[in-house]
């Protein structure tokens, strides 16, 4: 009689952790300033005063937004804080820059309130193959944090990992 097939891998005490678990949940919006700008570019404050006045800012309830303009038009500092003072009461999130820069940012929140305690001297995976919506900056602030409590890191799949690092006896 043949053995019985043993999955090492669920008797092991290495903890896999995926960082698409910890992705915020939320719409995300990019709103361009350069749609208010006249032809794109030239920023007239009493007309992009007006213009702001007029916009129905309630539609980014709840919203994770980046603000940013896609034009080469340089901006006078106000003008994005303008903005900033109108949808602060509405976004969830509000940063500026990028969706990926807004995406970094909320990542960035969420690994620097993890609860470590229970990683804490346990051999530990991070999982690789993840979503790509997964800024590359999210895993290297992740690694910063678990080695203050991590036995020894890994990176990959159980069955394909590469070792990243292993606490000092």
């Amino acid at each position: 009689m043949a053995d019985p097939i043993v999955n090492k891998i669920a008797k092991s005490p290495l903890v896999t952790i995926d960082l698409e678990v910890y992705k915020t949940e939320g719409t995300r919006t990019f709103i361009d300033i350069s749609q208010w700008l006249e032809e794109g570019i030239l920023l007239r404050e009493k007309p992009f005063r007006a213009i702001l006045q007029k916009q129905d800012w309630s539609v980014y309830q709840g919203q994770h937004v980046a603000l940013d303009c896609t034009s080469d038009a340089i901006l006078p500092a106000w003008a994005t804080l303008l903005i900033t003072a109108y949808l602060s009461p509405f976004a969830k999130t509000l940063v500026q820059g990028s969706l990926q820069d807004l995406e970094k940012h909320l990542f960035s929140k969420t690994i620097s309130t993890l609860d470590l305690s229970p990683f804490k001297g346990k051999p530990l995976m991070i999982k690789g193959c993840s979503d790509t919506s997964i800024p590359e900056d999210a895993y290297i602030q992740l690694v910063q944090r678990l080695q203050t409590v991590a036995k020894s890191l890994f990176y990959g799949e159980a069955c394909s990992s590469v070792p990243l690092w292993k606490a000092k006896k």
